[in-house]
């Protein structure tokens, strides 16, 4: 085959390109950190990216909604620890009062600050995460008690609200409410109000309405209620911590294997990239030899 200067230059040129070409791409890889910067560049690579892209977004999800699960689970746990502080402090004052030793100004005193407990306890039955009511089952934009502290019966609600913390996992993120805040409760602290008020002791309650004596029964029922639906929210929170554990796990080996299917090896990025320049500067140079001598070569 006859091989002509025509053919020298343009084999010369198309070396040159393609010299061009992976000292670009080296330096894109120097740029950017990643071994590809288009899916072209290796389709197995981009596809197993796309996949772990997926997994991690998917990780980080699951840990925005545990995020949220703990802080309901937190707040409840809190608001429920005030509750029955709250309700130990009535018990005292309920002891206290039936005796024949206090007056009906000590026990209206007591009344008094019955009372504020109550409205306190409907504080905290509606309190709030995010802006929404954690003790009104999934009915979260509306409160169990108004501004002036009456029970809203169309608004109550139980149900449970589910939140998913890993694929096919769903935990409960709210109590009970009808254990913790339930309505009986509160008619109890309105009843013990009543009796203190009216001086209804064991022994002299005459009008068919319960004695203090029986509301510290009624108490104690209440508190153990309370004190079983914090137990059971301790249980879920203990399962929590293991889903939260292998949640920063996945999170962790997914973008390890992210980093290594597509961060670039730096040092072997810049060691080809000599390579390469080294190339470069020899095919420039042998270029030079074959092009076509000019007019001007054969005149001198």
């Amino acid at each position: 085959m006859r091989v002509t200067q025509g053919m020298l230059n343009n084999s010369m040129l198309h070396n040159l390109r393609q010299n061009n070409a992976e000292m670009h791409r080296s330096m894109e890889q120097l740029s950017t950190g990643k071994k590809i910067n288009r899916p072209s560049d290796d389709p197995v690579v981009a596809m197993r990216g796309v996949d772990y892209r997926s997994e991690l977004s998917k990780v980080e999800q699951f840990e925005r909604n545990m995020s949220e699960v703990r802080s309901w689970m937190d707040t409840s746990d809190d608001a429920m620890n005030e509750a029955g502080q709250s309700l130990h402090r009535v018990r005292e004052l309920v002891l206290q009062a039936n005796n024949d030793t206090y007056e009906d100004e000590e026990r209206a005193n007591m009344a008094s600050e019955v009372k504020e407990i109550t409205n306190h306890l409907k504080e905290i039955a509606n309190s709030k995460v995010n802006n929404r009511y954690i003790f009104n089952g999934q009915n979260t934009v509306e409160p169990r008690f108004d501004a002036d502290g009456e029970l809203i019966e169309d608004n109550i609600n139980n149900d449970a609200v589910m939140i998913e913390v890993s694929d096919g996992v769903k935990v409960r993120a709210n109590i009970d409410a009808s254990n913790a805040f339930s309505e009986d409760l509160f008619e109890s602290l309105d009843g013990i109000v009543s009796a203190l008020e009216n001086g209804d002791l064991e022994e002299d309650a005459d009008d068919g309405d319960a004695t203090l004596n029986e509301y510290i029964g009624q108490l104690d029922n209440h508190f153990q209620s309370l004190v079983n639906e914090r137990a059971d929210l301790g249980a879920r929170m203990n399962r929590i911590d293991l889903i939260e554990n292998r949640l920063t796990q996945q999170n962790v080996t997914t973008s390890d294997l992210l980093s290594k299917n597509e961060d670039a090896d730096i040092a072997e990025v810049i060691m080809n990239l000599q390579m390469q320049e080294n190339v470069h500067r020899s095919s420039l140079a042998a270029g030079a030899r074959i092009l076509q001598p000019t007019l001007m070569d054969f005149l001198r």
